[in-house]
């Protein structure tokens, strides 16, 4: 516990905060080290009394240089207009009906940016301030959330312009100059009008469904599926696409347990997942189905949905990105949402995904499902 001794006149001999009403850190059993963000602590003189090392870390200031000093020269803060920060809040000669101040982005010497709280603890709701709690946060992780987020608008933007500018390109051509073309003239330049609308589509539905992963909020409408004949129709889509037959080989695990799961979400799994060993994979693309453990705690069937192929592969030091944001096996196109998607619908049915090296060489992914049959059916 990185609390020492303070020289403030007229301390208590220790310079110790003294005991607030309803416990401490201490009284809890918890050490300030111990706590993720860091914790400064000012006593009533202003005096530095705790520093923890996640403060200590945040500001690169040792807890020996840090205590005993005054508040402002332990942690010299400014607000991003260059203001110092202490001086313009003055905690202990401030308004006295003033409780703290809320989070906000403060820099740190060198620039350094930092999400500062602070309490002012009083004895009484209008008394003097006995001590100055400051909580510290590296603004890192929020960074790199933001970066996120304005990734996503970015490429999503990007996706867009091209169906949106195709779509408004052929639509403006067709109304100022319509007599000029032939029928077929005129059924090619709607039929990609038409192909454009469903990409732009696509794209509004990967943006919403990534607002609802991150936010927790993807809803799963369980019906019973099976899921062999799901595979079996997105297969003969593609033989009817000009895809060979023999491209593809199902194989399903008989008897597999009744599957609950909403047919619509996976669905989009295995759209994705065999498309990429298409697009992305040679050779056979086999799809196994087979009854396996749940993945669920307190439920003992489950099943499982292999897919693989006999391309290349994915190198091993992307494995781990494989499912991230934005992560693309190839230079075909792609917003590089998709996984990333199929993870979280997954993951909201209570599966696992996962994704390794097939057989034959090429990349082979596999999530397993919980069977999730209703209670009143179990």
């Amino acid at each position: 516990m990185s609390v020492g001794t303070s020289n403030a006149p007229g301390g208590r001999g220790t310079g110790r905060v003294p005991a607030p009403r309803h416990g401490d850190l201490t009284g809890l059993g918890i050490d300030p080290d111990e706590l993720p963000d860091g914790l400064v602590v000012a006593d009533e003189h202003g005096l530095v009394v705790c520093f923890n090392a996640a403060a200590a870390r945040i500001t690169a200031t040792t807890p020996a240089d840090a205590l005993g000093q005054r508040l402002e020269k332990a942690l010299p803060l400014e607000d991003l207009e260059g203001r110092r920060w202490w001086q313009l809040t003055d905690p202990y000669g401030g308004l006295a009906i003033r409780v703290g101040q809320p989070e906000r982005n403060l820099l740190l010497p060198g620039g350094r940016e930092v999400l500062v709280t602070a309490r002012y603890v009083r004895a009484e709701p209008t008394g003097p301030v006995r001590r100055v709690v400051v909580s510290l946060r590296d603004t890192e992780a929020r960074r790199r959330t933001e970066r996120s987020h304005a990734e996503l608008i970015a490429t999503v933007a990007h996706e867009l312009r091209s169906p949106l500018t195709s779509v408004k390109g052929f639509t403006a051509t067709l109304l100022a100059k319509w007599e000029r073309f032939t029928d077929d003239q005129k059924r090619l330049m709607l039929e990609t009008v038409d192909a454009d609308a469903d990409r732009v589509t696509r794209l509004i539905a990967e943006l919403l469904d990534i607002s609802r992963i991150d936010s927790g909020r993807l809803e799963v409408r369980r019906q019973p599926v099976d899921i062999g004949a799901a595979v079996g129709r997105h297969i003969q889509s593609y033989v009817a696409a000009g895809q060979p037959a023999d491209r593809f080989l199902l194989r399903v695990e008989q008897p597999l347990p009744a599957l609950w799961v909403d047919p619509d979400k996976i669905d989009q799994v295995l759209s994705n997942l065999i498309e990429n060993a298409v697009r992305h994979g040679e050779g056979t693309v086999t799809i196994d189905i087979t009854a396996t453990a749940s993945p669920r705690e307190g439920e003992e069937a489950g099943t499982s949905v292999t897919v693989s192929d006999e391309g290349p592969g994915i190198p091993e030091e992307s494995m781990n990105r494989v499912f991230t944001r934005f992560w693309r096996g190839s230079k075909r196109g792609g917003t590089g949402l998709g996984l990333y998607i199929v993870k979280g619908i997954v993951e909201a049915h209570g599966g696992t995904i996962t994704v390794g090296r097939a057989p034959g060489g090429g990349a082979e992914f596999r999530f397993t499902l919980p069977v999730s049959t209703p209670a009143y059916l179990a």
